[in-house]
């Protein structure tokens, strides 16, 4: 699949996400279970439900990227806006949350929903992640959730990540990773029972970009029982690769530092 294809990809199911909400029809989530269930607390989620309802993430990244008042902040793929939402209140009004999307369905609906939450430090911008429309170092965290891996120039967004991050900043992203060696169609067919269209992330992609301190901590294991019925349903004998597949794909939250200097070693990822 191309790279346009790909985006093409990305656009139409995200905009229909997106349109679904707007027409009152997705119920509490959009996203596929048990990817992206019960990822947010009740007292997160009670006045952005529509910004919930938006989300096809895998994990829930302003709950594990340690936030501080006055602190600029960038979601990459913000989506329906549930975490730049979320970011704003935790940085403050002497910080910032920019949300960046290319899917001009998800921008209207995050405009919305910023809107009615009444958050102000907040500002959506449209793009694409592999190409950030802010300038260099100006920003303190990035975050992003389960979205890194529907580009399909993964380098080219965490170049993009690694321009954009101030000196000492942090990269703290909820996405889908592997762990040990799967069988190449086993683990493209897995990775779009859990909704990746490029690939999972890896940890040497962040180091080829520049990154330090890099660390992976799993946060939802996909196991093969919850996979049987997709993967049944094209022609996968489950039983027969339960033992290749099982437990070898998850959701993680991933940490990195953009050095502070050239020579100065950099400070523990998520707790800046």
């Amino acid at each position: 699949m191309t790279d346009a294809n790909i985006k093409a990809a990305v656009r139409d199911k995200y905009g229909r996400a997106a349109q679904r909400v707007g027409d009152g029809c997705c119920g509490t989530s959009v996203g596929p279970d048990p990817i992206s269930a019960n990822l947010y607390s009740d007292q997160e989620t009670g006045a952005l439900p529509d910004a919930v309802a938006a989300s096809l993430g895998c994990g829930n990244p302003t709950a594990l990227a340690e936030l501080k008042p006055g602190e600029t902040v960038l979601d990459l793929g913000s989506g329906g806006g549930i975490d730049v939402l979320l970011s704003a209140r935790r940085v403050g009004p002497s910080g910032k949350a920019y949300g960046l999307d290319m899917t001009d369905e998800m921008l209207a609906l995050a405009r919305e929903n910023q809107r009615k939450a009444g958050i102000e430090n907040v500002e959506f911008l449209k793009g694409e992640i592999e190409a950030i429309p802010l300038p260099d170092n100006s920003v303190d965290v990035i975050i992003s959730n389960c979205v890194i891996n529907l580009s399909g120039d993964k380098d080219a967004v965490l170049r993009e990540a690694f321009r954009v991050l101030k000196r000492g900043g942090r990269f703290a992203v909820s996405d889908v990773v592997t762990r040990g060696a799967v069988p190449e169609a086993l683990r493209r067919d897995m990775l779009l029972w859990v909704g990746c269209i490029a690939g999972a992330l890896d940890e040497d992609d962040l180091s080829a970009a520049g990154f330090e301190a890099i660390t992976l901590e799993p946060t939802r294991v996909y196991r093969i029982e919850d996979a049987r019925e997709f993967l049944a349903g094209k022609g996968v004998d489950v039983n027969a690769i339960a033992a290749l597949v099982d437990g070898k794909f998850m959701s993680a939250f991933i940490c990195a530092s953009k050095p502070r200097d050239e020579s100065a070693s950099c400070t523990p990822a998520c707790s800046g």
